[in-house]
């Protein structure tokens, strides 16, 4: 699989896509999405699609394709090698999402968890079929968040559509497990040919899977934890095992409009200077402004 789009500049988020087969614009075609990463302390998140035409579905059972968790590394290549080839009725397209856009989405001021960044990611692999020419009938979703919300939202936001949402959509549905072999193929190749921008010297590339709960993962975070700049982007810092980490090795920092115990100081509101005064200010206003009866307002 050729991520060198992505490796362009793995600070961000990127869509790598297959040809789109003639089938697919001709005849209905269903669509499976699913994702790769969602737990990891290190590298992207993947979301992947795979569409092909209703008429093939019985090709598509035939490469035996299955949840990508119950395949070996080796046989998910091969899968994936094998879907590829079927360019005249299988298509796919990759929505990678680096660490460094899953924590800043994660942290900045308006909420936007990963529930909502997954959601946002399926819809826009969607939409991109949908742009892209191909007939879409059937959507298969393997869930995050109870499934029947997620349902109803892809219902609301593609009414035209067939949207069928399912925990371990992936072990249900043929075109979902091709999905979930795409997105997890491209979440390996990824962690594994990592370039990390930062200097970080003689560093050990060896950090196991990614998952919190690994060993080499937590010696990895351990050993490589900046007092000053903390972890380079290949790290998820929003994530809760990297930030206890910080807390306890790395420089504390204290924001001037936070007092000890991490709160906010009590400052004056921006809509404090539009409220209308009660009482006679001590000071008169410009006669300007009492000649053409300007005074302030609560609200404009």
């Amino acid at each position: 699989m050729d991520l060198s789009e992505f490796e362009k500049d793995n600070s961000g988020s990127c869509r790598l896509v297959s040809a789109i087969p003639a089938a697919c614009r001709s005849e209905e075609c269903s669509l499976g999405i699913d994702e790769a990463g969602r737990g990891p302390v290190l590298g992207p998140m993947v979301y992947g699609t795979c569409f092909c035409p209703l008429s093939k579905q019985q090709q598509l059972e035939e490469l035996k394709v299955a949840d990508s968790k119950t395949l070996t590394e080796k046989e998910r290549e091969k899968l994936f090698a094998k879907l590829d080839e079927a360019k005249d009725f299988i298509g796919w397209a990759l929505q990678v999402l680096s660490p460094n856009v899953i924590s800043t989405s994660m942290q900045q001021r308006t909420k936007y968890n990963l529930n909502a960044l997954s959601h946002d990611a399926a819809i826009g692999l969607i939409q991109y079929t949908l742009d892209s020419g191909v007939r879409v009938k059937e959507v298969y979703v393997d869930t995050v968040g109870p499934a029947e919300k997620y349902e109803a939202k892809l219902k609301e936001r593609f009414p035209g559509l067939e949207v069928t949402v399912r925990p371990k959509a992936d072990s249900l549905f043929p075109i979902v497990s091709a999905a979930s072999i795409c997105a997890k193929v491209a979440r390996d190749h990824a962690v594994q040919s990592w370039k990390f921008v930062e200097d970080l010297g003689d560093v050990n590339l060896d950090y196991g899977s990614g998952y919190p709960n690994d060993p080499k993962t937590k010696d990895w975070l351990e050993n490589n934890v900046d007092p000053v700049f903390g972890y380079p982007q290949f790290v998820r810092f929003s994530w809760s095992t990297a930030q206890t980490i910080l807390d306890s090795r790395a420089v504390p920092v204290h924001w001037d409009d936070e007092d000890e115990d991490g709160n906010k100081k009590d400052m004056p509101s921006v809509l404090s200077y539009f409220q209308r005064k009660t009482e006679d200010p001590k000071v008169q206003p410009h006669r300007f402004f009492t000649e053409r009866k300007l005074v302030s307002l609560v609200n404009l």
